[in-house]
């Protein structure tokens, strides 16, 4: 008997719609389909797949009012960032097919006794395993850069919005890519554990936690087949001494709170020298506490709901063992009564290793405070963290900021005086914990191709 999942409404806790997951068998056969149209599409020039990319943002724009509302229903996403992300991934298709030919075009070098030629092609079948969070971003960013490149892709994506990877097929097929180009898998885990091991999937992609994540390296290296893992973090921002404290205060609101807290890159740990942490303390509980949570189709609404229940409770079983711990909370830290899963924008302080608020990442509207000594501390605790994804440093010295980004910050990406999400021109990804291997700006064409030397002597 065919297992079925519901999407529910975070909202309102109210059903949207049922689902039947495909079986094994049915995933291994969509596989081999991408496998057939892989032998065809590698051989369209870079002009016919930019034309298609092109199309794909077209109907990204044409179709925004679908996806927002699907946006909001699925996970709870506030309407205005829900249009911020559809631009977000129209600029990354229009990006991708604008460079996707000079990023992967040959190269010509010598070497003694003749001439070579570096050619970039294409692998084959690339699975990708996405998150619910950003549900049209995740998957636009690794799918769009891949399909250019000449794969073929497999998307499972999270059980709670199955519409959206519905919903993305059909953007695929409207656009007019061939068909199996691009396949969403409407699957468990479990099958998309058994299809890293198809011969036919030449490599992986996943967001998500650092333990499934490593998990799926750990199947997919015992094969022999690349991955590329983003996989969270728990992001430091650092207020130095010399900072602009208002200015600080704004971009760290904002980076704690986009996406209902529910952001990888997300300011998430907060250190604050010593010399500045009380007037950094008192405007960002200000500010905190004039934020409203509530429906995100409100236009006044600035956080909604988290996306399941379950995410709920662990936000706040972290919260309650870090209190435990002895962290303080300054505010929110209860879950609220009513229906949809809401969680108050919460502040700890005090926070020390070996507490959750420390030690891993929180995923939804919790801020922790660490006090610093001096700048040299702040830059040592920041560090003191198994993930780096990204980060941020408040400081009027930029050249002061740039080193220390450039020189101690171990992170894959950090923000000076400012909090920024991904850009289509610029890579993005981590390091530790975080995981490996970029995206955007062109360096994520380069991810799942054979650099392939052909030597011609002379």
């Amino acid at each position: 008997m065919s297992e079925t999942v519901n999407t529910v409404n975070p909202t309102t806790e109210q059903p949207v719609a049922e689902y039947t997951l495909m079986s094994e068998a049915e995933a291994n056969q969509a596989v081999d389909s991408a496998n057939t149209a892989f032998l065809s599409w590698k051989k369209t020039s870079f002009a016919e797949r930019a034309e298609l990319m092109n199309n794909l943002a077209d109907q990204i724009e044409k179709q925004s009012d679908a996806i927002i509302d699907l946006m909001v229903k699925e996970m709870g996403k506030v309407v205005e960032q829900g249009k911020q992300e559809v631009e977000l991934c129209a600029a990354i298709c229009r990006y991708t097919a604008e460079n996707g030919a000079s990023v992967l075009e040959d190269e010509n070098r010598v070497f003694e006794g003749g001439t070579a030629i570096i050619t970039y092609q294409p692998l084959g079948v690339i699975l990708g395993i996405q998150p619910w969070n950003f549900p049209l971003y995740q998957v636009i960013r690794y799918s769009a850069a891949n399909i250019m490149a000449g794969n073929t892709t497999v998307m499972k994506h999270a059980k709670n919005v199955f519409g959206m990877a519905e919903l993305i097929e059909k953007l695929y097929t409207d656009a007019g890519f061939p068909e199996h180009v691009y396949q969403s898998l409407l699957i468990d885990g479990k099958t998309a554990s058994a299809l890293i091991k198809h011969d036919k999937v030449r490599g992986v992609t996943f967001t998500g936690s650092d333990g499934v994540g490593k998990s799926v390296a750990e199947t997919a290296a015992s094969l022999a087949k690349k991955t590329v893992l983003e996989l969270g973090s728990n992001d430091a921002f650092v207020v130095l001494s010399d900072a602009d404290v208002e200015t600080a205060v704004k971009a760290c609101v904002q980076g704690r709170i986009v996406n209902n807290g529910e952001t990888c890159v997300a300011a998430k740990r907060f250190i604050i020298t010593e010399s500045v942490y009380d007037q950094f303390k008192s405007q960002f509980l200000a500010a905190f506490k004039a934020l409203k949570v509530g429906d995100p189709r409100d236009e006044d609404t600035d956080l909604g709901p988290m996306a399941r229940e379950d995410l709920r409770d662990e936000l706040h079983k972290q919260v309650m063992e870090s209190v435990e711990k002895g962290a303080s909370v300054l505010l929110g830290g209860e879950v609220p009564d009513g229906k949809g899963w809401f969680y108050p924008v919460t502040i700890l302080e005090d926070i020390k290793p070996g507490m959750p608020a420390y030690d891993d990442e929180l995923f939804g509207p919790v801020a922790s405070f660490i006090k610093a000594e001096n700048d040299a501390e702040a830059m040592k605790i920041a560090n003191d963290s198994r993930y780096g994804l990204g980060g941020g440093i408040f400081t009027t010295d930029k050249e002061k900021a740039i080193k220390l980004a450039r020189e101690e910050f171990d992170t894959g990406m950090v923000n000076i005086n400012g909090y920024s999400l991904a850009q289509p021109n610029l890579p993005f990804g981590g390091v530790k914990d975080s995981g490996y291997g970029r995206e955007h700006g062109g360096f994520g064409m380069r991810e799942f191709v054979n650099e392939k030397t052909i030597f011609i002597s002379e």
